[in-house]
């Protein structure tokens, strides 16, 4: 008895470590892409980022020099155009879903949000090609930001309506009991609640949408200068990558591997910023 017990407690200690070296290994496997992406880009593209690269526009096609600034600026432009239409209809639509809609309209709307979700980037390019830059026949930083704001609106409702559905209902109930108003309750108590939530929702489709190229391709189209007009084509960071690393020049190639590395860079920190804002989110909430 003694011997058989033995036996047993070593084979579940076997079991255990053979647990234990999957989970590590499958770990590894999980995080070693990103290792490989940024040691590639580090490698290949940290020498090419300077002063000149983030300040100067690029240099004329075939010279050697010259940087992405505009398309550094570019690329915020879009992301701030992409927010003033992806934020409120995704915010106030996530609100709607959790606190007013219907079972039977919020079961349809979930899963077009979802469905949405799914649907290729390049495809929202293509549907505002032909609605914005055909109609207004030209190419401009207000078609690049409606197609990346189209992008957030799935992305931001359903992350507001996961979020708002945490928040207890003792807090509802508390405030109508005391005579407040159901909208007020919504903005002052619930929303401010979820607050931390709502935002890192935002923060992480601002990060999908910032490294999309498809998109771009038939919006914003690219700009070698200054933009000083959103109705006139823009430059955008990972539009510029893309031009760049299909170009036949060694130059080209270079900035490239830094305005990737630069845009991967800024993902990261927003993803970190992401980690940051939800650290005890859960406590709060609850």
């Amino acid at each position: 008895m003694h011997l058989e017990r033995a036996d047993n407690h070593t084979w579940r200690k076997i079991k255990s470590a053979l647990a234990s070296t999957i989970a590590f290994v499958s770990a590894i496997l999980v995080i070693s892409p990103l290792g490989l992406v940024f040691f590639h880009l580090l490698v290949n593209g940290a020498g090419s980022v300077n002063w000149d690269f983030l300040t100067k526009l690029p240099a004329p096609v075939g010279a050697v020099g010259g940087g992405m600034a505009n398309a550094i600026v570019g690329s915020l432009e879009l992301l701030a155009f992409a927010g003033v239409i992806g934020i409120p209809i995704g915010v106030l639509g996530g609100v709607y879903l959790a606190e007013y809609g219907s079972a039977r309209i919020n079961s349809v709307l979930r899963f077009l949000a979802d469905v949405l979700n799914g649907v290729p980037s390049i495809t929202w390019g293509v549907v505002v090609y032909g609605l914005v830059v055909l109609r207004f026949k030209g190419f401009s930083a207000y078609a690049g930001g409606l197609a990346l704001g189209l992008i957030m609106i799935p992305l931001i409702l359903r992350t507001t309506e996961e979020v708002v559905l945490l928040v207890p209902n003792g807090y509802r109930e508390a405030a109508l009991a005391l005579g407040v108003s159901r909208w007020k309750t919504i903005v002052h108590i619930v929303m401010k609640t979820a607050s931390r939530g709502i935002i890192t929702g935002i923060l992480l489709a601002l990060a999908r949408v910032g490294g999309e190229t498809a998109p771009l391709l038939f919006t914003a189209f690219g700009n070698r200068f200054w933009n000083h007009s959103l109705s006139q084509p823009i430059a955008a960071l990972p539009l510029q990558v893309f031009t760049y690393a299909i170009s036949p020049y060694d130059d080209w190639h270079r900035q490239a591997w830094a305005g990737a590395l630069v845009l991967v860079t800024g993902i990261f920190c927003v993803n970190v910023l992401v980690r940051i804002l939800t650290r005890g989110h859960a406590a709060s909430v609850v």
